[in-house]
């Protein structure tokens, strides 16, 4: 179809993945932050706080996960669910090497010892008990909690035995070890206690709560010193070391205004406003306060504000981690700006939940970021280097179902997003603020797209079945009050909901897809209709201009995807192969391929000209809804409804030189095999011969070695290097062997020595043992029962020569001669004279008989017992020595 040559791209490899690893809950940090323990749902899992990407998963038992804790090494996780089993994990193995149950109710809170040796639990049950981890055994045992223990921590002195535990009842209780009993019992709060902090000289503790204060007490007599008003209710209360930055700041900006003194106390607080605050105990000094919340507080007037749900210093002064109710990790570092004033900057955004992905596309020129649409009302861009999220553009009010992006042609990278709130918003990426908003659809946008060539326009698509072109003119001069997008053209497209958008690469044509079966082409910049494709039985979720040809493809709920002439309406080609709809198509290789995706999970690579399928990728588990393709590298990115995003590269050079390369090792190996079998190092060209996957040849060194005299001795030497995995691969290959008749001795034989080496329990706990061994015991009975045959059937033959007297029975042929020989000597010697000179050549004289059939009769029988001598008489002087 393109007029140019162009090299047709044959695979594509699945090269990151950003995946969900946290869905609210427990979460602990490695000592030196390097990664993030998570609980996500009923697993954990072990994540790079770098890239965000999955270390390793924990399979948990079916139950959420609700407390969790990392030992001081961090070479243990702690960790319970709601099935109340307390279990420890090796981080090294992912195995759980030790588990109990102690508590009535659900395990809500955990706290492990400084030394690693003493594990604390806190439940719903309204009971503390200590734990030893080595022996697994209970060693304190608390009670006098009214409610349930919703906070727990040790003393960071080691040499002090106490442990600090909040619950729902308004008190905190201070524990004693060394005597087993509560030393203190702090009534202050009027809300739930959330959280528990410890001064840096350890004599000081802070409790905040839900009732939107922290109290400070004195650990000497534990009195309470002061009470700090903070005016939200708080889920977090941090102190930080003297030596942080955090401190070291605050310290020099103290200096101008003298708010601190030496013997005051300094932390922070977060809650349900969004925002970090630092404290001075001294007054209740607010000595810092953000300007505004990162996370995504969407309105006023909504009920349920995102706030964030904890909060922590991280260890070697990395900065501050808060994680918020919408399952993100925000890692703050404080600095100083030009006037010296604080300030607090996000480093880092780390989503742990993306929901569902609902549409995505590449941002920049350099295409180094991701913009997602996901089921919330903000729009996340991803940074593709680092996998965490750069920033987050907020304004509507509603979930965001589409979004474009393009680079205009002053250079400013746009985004423009269509919500269910029926409003059209237009970003600038770099500024990342709302630089216009469309209002006037009367339902839902399904659908938005840029301009292609000028770039000053988009265009709409909504539920209320009608599209809207919005042009950008005034949009550029306007830096104060977002300005409102002018509607240039509006025209009623379907009778149904519009789906998809796309504008031709010269800006003349917009195509449109709706539920109602149709895609409608459309004259811009009036929007006058040019032409409408019919032939679809489903509603259509994806249209797309060829880069190169007038024509359109198009992506249907009825598992098909269509191609049409843009001319006359009429249908190209027709391409069948998923299993459900088609959510998304898009060409690439310069409109001569093609990408596909649908409610299958399956990704699908074509080709137009020949209609054929190159391959098929399932990497998601569900519904795939968004597809991305990068206009330079042609790199894909497809998320769905299984909250994953999957990056694609094009691995069709890599895969040929990679086939190249292999194809010349084998080469090489192969005729290093052929030296091995000229040299008869059988061992070697076993070897050999496996790992290059030819299974003849290996057949025919089996058999050339089992004619050896110490057959079983090479064998063995041969088999003995192979692996558990290896062995499986053989035993394929035997079970192929043990089929066929011919080849059946040889496989009786490798397994033979296969089951000589190996003891059974290493048999059993090879992976797919169990099928294979279903394939080889049949045939092995049925050649059994063969041999077992043939061996019964040569008895009858030895029975029925021996009673025709054909034969001497087996049991003489080692005794003596018999009587008749005895009296007949002479007979004896003339037979064995006579049998001496036919070997020699002589002439035997033969009796002279009368009668010529008795004659004739005697020669038959001479030939039928010298047949019979030869057979049966020489094989019994054989054995008989022995």
């Amino acid at each position: 179809m393109a007029s140019a040559a162009v090299t047709l791209k044959k695979n594509y490899r699945c090269f990151q993945s950003l995946q969900q690893f946290y869905t609210g809950g427990p979460y602990a940090v490695a000592s030196d932050a390097s990664f993030i323990v998570c609980a996500c749902d009923d697993t954990i899992k072990i994540v790079d706080s770098s890239n965000s990407a999955i270390r390793s998963t924990i399979e948990g038992d079916s139950e959420p996960v609700t407390a969790l804790v990392l030992s001081p090494d961090d070479k243990f996780i702690f960790s319970s669910s709601h099935s109340r089993q307390i279990r420890v994990w090796d981080v090294s193995t992912l195995k759980c090497f030790r588990s109990w149950k102690g508590h009535e109710g659900p395990v809500m809170g955990m706290a492990c010892h400084s030394s690693g040796g003493l594990l604390a639990t806190a439940g719903a049950d309204k009971k503390v008990q200590v734990w030893d981890v080595d022996g697994g055994f209970c060693t304190h045992y608390f009670k006098g909690h009214k409610g349930v223990v919703t906070s727990l921590m040790f003393h960071p002195d080691p040499n002090r035995l106490l442990i600090f535990s909040g619950g729902d009842d308004t008190t905190v209780r201070v524990w004693d070890l060394a005597k087993k009993k509560c030393t203190a019992t702090l009534e202050k709060h009027q809300s739930t206690v959330t959280s528990i902090a410890i001064s840096e000289d350890g004599w000081t503790l802070l409790t905040a709560g839900r009732d939107k204060v922290v109290n400070i007490w004195d650990l000497h007599d534990y009195s309470c010193k002061t009470t700090v008003p903070t005016y939200e209710a708080l889920e977090a209360v941090c102190t930080f070391d003297a030596a942080s930055p955090f401190a070291l700041c605050l310290s020099s900006s103290a200096q101008k205004n003298g708010k601190i003194s030496s013997s005051s106390v300094q932390f922070l607080t977060v809650g349900e406003r969004g925002i970090v605050r630092i404290w001075n105990s001294n007054g209740a000094v607010c000595l810092f306060e953000q300007k505004h919340s990162d996370l995504a507080v969407s309105s006023e007037k909504e009920e349920v504000k995102r706030g964030f749900t904890s909060a922590m210093m991280l260890p070697l002064g990395q900065g501050l981690l808060c994680a918020t109710a919408d399952q993100q990790f925000l890692i703050y570092d404080m600095d100083k700006t030009i006037d010296d004033n604080l300030n607090l900057a996000l480093r880092k955004r780390l989503i742990g939940y993306n929901e569902e992905i609902a549409d995505m596309k590449f941002l920049g020129d350099e295409e180094q970021y991701l913009a997602v649409a996901t089921s919330v009302e903000q729009i996340r861009v991803y940074d593709l280097a680092s996998m965490s999220c750069s920033y987050i553009l907020t304004g509507h009010t509603d979930v965001v179902p589409c979004i474009d992006t393009c680079v205009s042609a002053s250079g400013r990278t746009l985004i423009v997003s269509g919500s269910k709130d029926n409003t059209v918003r237009l970003w600038e990426a770099q500024s990342q603020r709302c630089i216009g908003i469309g209002i006037g659809h009367m339902g839902a946008i399904g659908a938005v797209a840029f301009s292609k060539k000028n770039r000053n326009f988009c265009i709409s698509g909504s539920s209320d079945r009608t599209l809207k072109v919005w042009s950008f003119d005034g949009v550029e001069d306007d830096v104060g009050e977002v300005p409102s997008l002018k509607a240039k053209a509006v025209v009623a497209a379907h009778d149904k909901d519009i789906n998809s958008l796309a504008v031709s690469p010269d800006d003349s044509l917009v195509c449109s897809g709706s539920q109602d079966r149709t895609a409608a082409i459309w004259r811009l910049p009036d929007l006058v209709s040019v032409v409408v494709l019919k032939g679809h039985k489903r509603g259509i979720w994806s249209v797309e201009f060829s880069p190169v040809d007038h024509c359109v493809i198009t992506a249907s709920g009825d598992k098909t995807i269509k191609l049409w002439a843009i001319s006359d309406g009429s249908c190209l080609k027709t391409f069948e192969g998923h299993t459900s709809s088609v959510m998304r198509a898009s060409f690439i290789t310069r409109g001569t391929q093609f990408v596909s995706c649908g409610a299958d999970g399956l990704v699908k690579l074509w080709t137009v000209k020949t209609q054929e399928c190159l391959a098929t990728y399932d990497q998601h588990e569900d519904k795939i809804w968004a597809l991305a393709i990068g206009k330079k590298t042609e790199m894909l990115a497809t998320g769905g409804v299984d909250a994953v995003v999957n990056l694609w590269h094009d691995s069709t050079a890599a895969e040929k030189e990679e086939a190249f390369r292999k194809e010349e090792e084998d080469v090489l190996r192969g005729q290093d095999l052929e030296n091995a079998v000229f040299d008869r190092d059988y061992t070697r060209a076993v070897r050999l011969a496996f790992e290059l996957r030819r299974p003849h040849k290996l057949f025919e060194l089996f058999s050339e070695v089992s004619r050896k005299t110490n057959a079983d001795v090479q064998i063995e030497k041969a088999l003995r290097p192979f692996n558990k995995e290896e062995i499986c691969s053989l035993l394929e290959y035997v079970r192929e062997w043990n089929t066929k008749p011919k080849l059946c001795h040889i496989a009786q034989f490798v397994l033979h020595r296969l089951f000589s080496i190996l003891p059974p329990t290493d048999i059993v706990e090879m992976k797919g043992i169990g099928e294979l061994l279903e394939g080889l015991i049949p045939y092995s009975q049925r050649h059994y029962t063969r041999v077992d045959r043939l061996q019964r059937s040569t008895y009858l033959l030895d029975y029925t020569l021996t009673g025709m007297s054909v034969i001497e029975p087996e049991g003489n042929a080692t005794e003596p001669r018999n009587s008749e020989d005895a009296k007949h000597p002479s007979t004896a010697d003339k037979e064995n004279a006579g049998e001496t000179a036919r070997e020699e050549g002589g002439d035997y004289p033969e009796p002279k008989d009368t009668s010529t059939k008795k004659r004739k009769t005697r020669k038959s029988q001479d030939k039928k017992q010298k047949k019979s001598k030869v057979a049966y008489v020489s094989a019994v002087a054989i054995s008989s020595p022995a």
